[in-house]
């Protein structure tokens, strides 16, 4: 493509040739300063972007930008056109290709890596230092001259540092490459010098190990979305403590990352030194013109149990026709082409939804008595135990039986709730000469406190010369069940439980991270099934059940981790 006459009238002074590259940003000509013989990269604002509210601006912003910024690992800007429709770029041409085409053609050693991120950290944190972010720090836009100088290229997103930036959209457009985006510019958070520090970071994962920190195979918005929602594959093939760095660097967190490029250069030239001994950095053949003093004293650390291997190949890495290439800017395109929205909350919800009914039909259907076996000629406060007794457990309890033998023996009764002791007492009595026993028994005074509703009771007594005879029943208090421990406890647990599980969702509604939400949701939600069962059990007084507790926390779990991924799905709409 020849440049259009516009841009020729426009530029007189330079001798303009055909097109070299293109972006989301531009459309970049050869040229020559006719006077001094120098040559140029002339960049053009596409035509189709021209008209769109805020491009035009953008594209100056990028010329005064890049204007202020002086320092040898930065493109330089030489002129700024402005005529009519035309907004164009003059800039230092750089004709030693970019770290990508080098990469995936030739392939970088491990030295060379650590040394083109150096570089690339340099001119970074001089910008960062200008008050500017770049935004888009990518492979091809890392540029080389024919003497193997790198230069950050292509500050078309940049923005001024200040308080409340925040990604900048147009068009419905995202301004960044998906492969290299960090987490809080995809989800339009305000942004700092740490965003850049992850794209480098990201840089450095693939230059080191080949690969990309993310599945690649699905698409702009899927990688976008997994820079949000998931840690990155951890880096393979890669000394420490060279990993720790590149790891560290990557972090979704701005607390455990590095929040600016200085002192992620800081640590990666030690980390290098360690791993590749003194003198690495000459030894990669990548010129790195400046540094400051704390690079510096890093670099020329002692190399304190360094590898014996002082360097290591990455593989290069072809390009394949049938894999999206996500390290160019998503556009409009990418956005219509693919699903606006991830995968759908819909069923996520239903599945929720029925495991809450299924959680109350169990709850509700809990029997009111559990079988206990045929009961012996034993009453407790004078009413026998072949139906539920109902007690007082601030009084002492009357248990009468028979068949104990002309010797003394201990009656002992206890209660539990499925399976969970609650309470016991022992008495001593004395049968009468047919064997008939009266003891009364004094509950534990918490005991009033801590049970509700109906439990299992038993008593127990011994025959001369034979085994315990135990005997189950269900047992009634007179006290209100929400004036104990089970029917007030309960309830509070379950509400705990469904509080603790709201705020880790609503940390995801937020577009962050719950941590523990694997973890958390389920056991959240297996208390608050276990505490509905128990509060309604106790409620309606029916005898708390084993199965019907545990399939109410299942049914509980279920729903927590259903409403999880349905949070989590709709979070990233």
């Amino acid at each position: 493509m020849t440049a259009p006459a516009a841009m020729i009238a426009a530029l007189p002074q330079y001798a303009i040739g055909d097109e070299i590259g293109s972006g989301g940003m531009g459309v970049v000509f050869a040229g020559v300063h006719r006077s001094l013989g120098r040559q140029v990269a002339i960049k053009q604002l596409p035509a189709d972007m021209a008209d769109r509210p805020g491009v035009s601006e953008l594209f100056d912003r990028e010329a005064r930008v890049l204007a202020s910024l002086d320092h040898p690992h930065i493109v330089p800007v030489y002129d700024y056109v402005q005529s009519g429709r035309d907004n164009l770029l003059v800039m230092e041409r750089l004709d030693g290709g970019t770290v990508h085409s080098r990469f995936r053609l030739e392939g970088v050693s491990g030295e060379q890596a650590c040394a083109i991120a150096l570089a690339m950290l340099a001119g970074l944190h001089a910008a960062h230092r200008a008050g500017v972010l770049h935004l888009d720090v990518k492979p091809k836009n890392l540029l080389f001259t024919t003497q193997g100088v790198m230069k950050v290229a292509d500050f078309g997103i940049a923005q001024v540092i200040s308080e409340g930036a925040t990604l900048v959209t147009h068009g419905g457009e995202v301004l960044g490459t998906p492969a290299y985006i960090a987490p809080e510019q995809a989800m339009g958070n305000a942004l700092s010098p740490a965003a850049d520090a992850y794209s480098a970071g990201t840089v450095l994962y693939e230059l080191l190990s080949g690969e990309l920190p993310f599945d690649n195979t699905r698409g702009a918005i899927s990688m976008m979305r997994q820079h949000m929602f998931t840690d990155p594959r951890p880096i393979s093939g890669v000394p420490m403590p060279l990993a720790g760095v590149v790891m560290r660097s990557l972090a979704r967190e701005l607390t455990d990352r590095y929040r600016e490029a200085e002192s992620f250069a800081t640590d990666l030239a030690a980390a290098a030194t360690r791993v590749f001994g003194p003198g690495w950095l000459e030894r990669s053949g990548v010129p790195v013109l400046h540094l400051t003093p704390r690079v510096m004293a890093s670099l020329a650390a002692p190399a304190n149990g360094h590898r014996d291997e002082r360097t290591f190949p990455v593989p290069v890495v072809p390009l394949s026709r049938n894999v999206p290439d996500p390290t160019r800017s998503a556009t409009r395109a990418d956005l219509d082409r693919e699903p606006s929205k991830p995968a759908s909350a819909l069923w996520p919800k239903l599945a929720a939804f029925a495991a809450l009914v299924v959680l109350a039909v169990v709850a509700f259907l809990t029997p009111a008595t559990l079988p206990h076996a045929a009961a012996v000629n034993v009453t407790v406060d004078g009413a026998g135990i072949a139906e539920p007794v109902t007690v007082n457990l601030a009084q002492s309890i009357t248990v009468t039986g028979e068949g104990a033998g002309s010797d003394p023996v201990n009656v002992t009764l206890t209660m539990s709730a499925a399976g969970v002791p609650l309470g016991s007492a022992v008495e001593a009595a004395d049968p009468d000469q047919n064997g008939h026993f009266s003891a009364d028994l004094e509950m534990p005074a918490v005991a009033r406190w801590i049970v509700g509703g109906a439990v299992t009771g038993e008593v127990r007594w011994a025959r001369a010369g034979q085994a315990d005879t135990v005997q189950p029943f269900t047992l009634l208090t007179r006290q209100h069940p929400l004036a104990s421990a089970m029917g007030t406890g309960s309830l509070l647990l379950g509400l705990f439980a469904l509080a603790y599980l709201e705020s880790g969702l609503r940390t995801i509604r937020h577009g962050h991270r719950w941590r523990s939400g694997r973890f958390g949701s389920p056991v959240l939600g297996a208390l608050f099934g276990a505490a509905v069962w128990l509060f309604v059990s106790v409620l309606s007084s029916h005898e708390p059940s084993v199965p019907f507790a545990l399939g109410c926390a299942l049914a509980g779990a279920l729903a927590a981790v259903f409403t999880l991924l349905a949070t989590e799905r709709s979070s990233r709409r």
